[in-house]
């Protein structure tokens, strides 16, 4: 394959990010395993290969076996605790910058996209440096709970309850949280370009977004290391990986 920045496709994705008024960016695991983040359902590498997710990352699990959740969790925490954004992230933050981007939605936990300056962000899956009092008690002091959870491995405990944290992510059996889902889909309704970034569009129902802006004859880049149902649906398709792809076009748009 020829290199990504010779490549008429990355051109043909320059274009079409030039021509757009209104660009939203779908961000997938992809684009955080070059920070050391382990995705969860690649052939060699991901997370669910050996574990069975409802065993160890279920909302029953949680409220029934904290122990094993937490188990579970504290080795993705420490990781995700000890990585920084990588150069998708930065230049997705340019993108911005030079208002070539708009809105990012992304599938990921690790939040990243903030800790890159992206703007606009809707976690669909939430985050997992914040944590939620099961009783519905406001929680203070969210970074240094963080900490100390990742550097002891024990959960921690609401000051007016006393019950564990929960975790600020979605957890399996439980559903999106709704104002973040109608915005994603707001926001790719107002678009008149999508670009997939590092996700496999496997997973529901962030995976209906793309189908959503196919609809609508909003235009689609789909940039993934591996192939995705939706990329026939595509203007463009490029499989490499996003950490070059990315960086190559805010540096073909920045010129």
């Amino acid at each position: 394959m020829s290199k990504i920045l010779d490549s008429s496709s990355l051109t043909h994705c320059a274009g079409l990010m030039r021509s757009s008024k209104r660009t939203v960016v779908l961000s997938g695991a992809g684009i955080s395993t070059a920070s050391g983040i382990p995705d969860f359902r690649s052939e060699k590498s991901g997370l669910w290969l050996k574990t069975d997710p409802y065993q160890v990352a279920s909302f029953s699990t949680f409220s029934h076996q904290p122990d094993t959740f937490f188990n579970w969790l504290f080795p993705l925490a420490n990781k995700i605790h000890h990585s920084q954004p990588n150069p998708a992230h930065l230049a997705l933050a340019e993108l911005q910058t030079i208002g070539q981007v708009s809105t990012i939605i992304t599938q990921n936990i690790d939040g990243l996209h903030t800790l890159a300056g992206n703007q606009n962000v809707l976690e669909l899956h939430g985050n997992l440096r914040q944590w939620v009092c099961p009783q519905g008690h406001q929680i203070k002091g969210q970074n240094e709970l963080y900490e100390k959870y990742c550097h002891s491995g024990i959960p921690p405990v609401c000051p007016g309850c006393n019950q564990i944290l929960k975790p600020g992510i979605v957890l399996f059996e439980e559903a999106l949280p709704v104002q973040v889902w109608e915005n994603a889909v707001a926001a790719v309704e107002e678009a008149d370009l999508m670009i997939v970034v590092g996700s496999s569009l496997t997973v529901g129902p962030a995976n209906e977004l793309p189908a959503i802006a196919v609809k609508n004859k909003t235009g689609l880049i789909i940039l993934n290391n591996t192939p995705t149902a939706m990329d026939t649906f595509a203007e463009v398709v490029i499989r490499e990986n996003v950490e070059q792809i990315l960086p190559a076009l805010s540096q073909l748009l920045g010129d």
